[in-house]
């Protein structure tokens, strides 16, 4: 790790590590469909960047006679049926960044309110060793936008949060790790982003490199 490394790069996944917002759109239409009930596109929206408990209530109101659990579990089952099925979509240029973060000694944590067997799977998908830790949806109390789930990952790793670097696709998400104190990166994919409390924008991640994620870190460093 250079000096002007990130303390750690926390990572969200759905949506920025991979392109799965459309197999957990599929699966809520399908789930809500199938007691009866209707899911527009603008009401699956909402629930981007979202805890899973907190989208279950919302599709529980929709019709769908099943418990929080009974419904995370469901769509879980399904995105990742697509996932095994269709291979997984991975965002442009973010393996590639976070290969260069592992080969240069960055610490480095995924942090997804998705469930932790569906984050383990991505994880193990990868192609190498990419994170030195996991929070998911059932390891915290508070979901994002709340800055819990960062808060707890830089506790794991053991950094500073002001230090470090969030990636992030959606409004709850960078709210999340700005809240938490991070350096927020917001890279819109689905939902805009103009108005959020990113701290910086960027449309992709492809051809972005370490150095660029370093040049941020002395503006909150100093």
């Amino acid at each position: 790790m250079t000096p002007t490394s990130p303390a750690a790069v926390f990572w969200d996944m759905d949506g920025t590590l991979v392109d799965t917002e459309p197999y957990w759109v599929s699966a809520e239409t399908d789930l809500i469909e199938s007691f009866g009930g209707s899911w527009t596109h603008e009401e699956a929206l909402q629930l981007v960047g979202a805890g899973l408990w907190h989208s279950a209530r919302i599709i529980q109101a929709k019709g769908v006679a099943l418990t929080e659990d009974e419904i995370i579990d469901a769509l879980t089952d399904r995105v990742l049926e697509q996932l095994a099925t269709k291979g997984i979509p991975w965002r442009p240029g973010a393996r590639e960044l976070l290969l260069e973060l592992r080969e240069a000694g960055v610490p480095t944590a995924l942090v997804t309110m998705s469930i932790s067997r569906m984050a383990h799977f991505v994880v193990e998908h990868l192609g190498f060793e990419g994170f030195d830790a996991v929070v998911s949806g059932n390891d915290v109390t508070h979901s994002k936008p709340h800055p819990e789930p960062y808060l707890h990952a830089a506790r794991i790793l053991g950094v500073d949060p002001a230090l470090s670097v969030a990636l992030e696709d959606s409004p709850p998400g960078v709210a999340s790790a700005a809240e938490a104190g991070m350096v927020t990166i917001g890279i819109p994919f689905i939902l805009d982003l103009t108005s959020s409390s990113a701290t910086h924008l960027w449309p992709t991640l492809d051809g972005r490199t370490l150095a660029d994620l370093a040049a941020l870190v002395p503006a909150v460093s100093s």
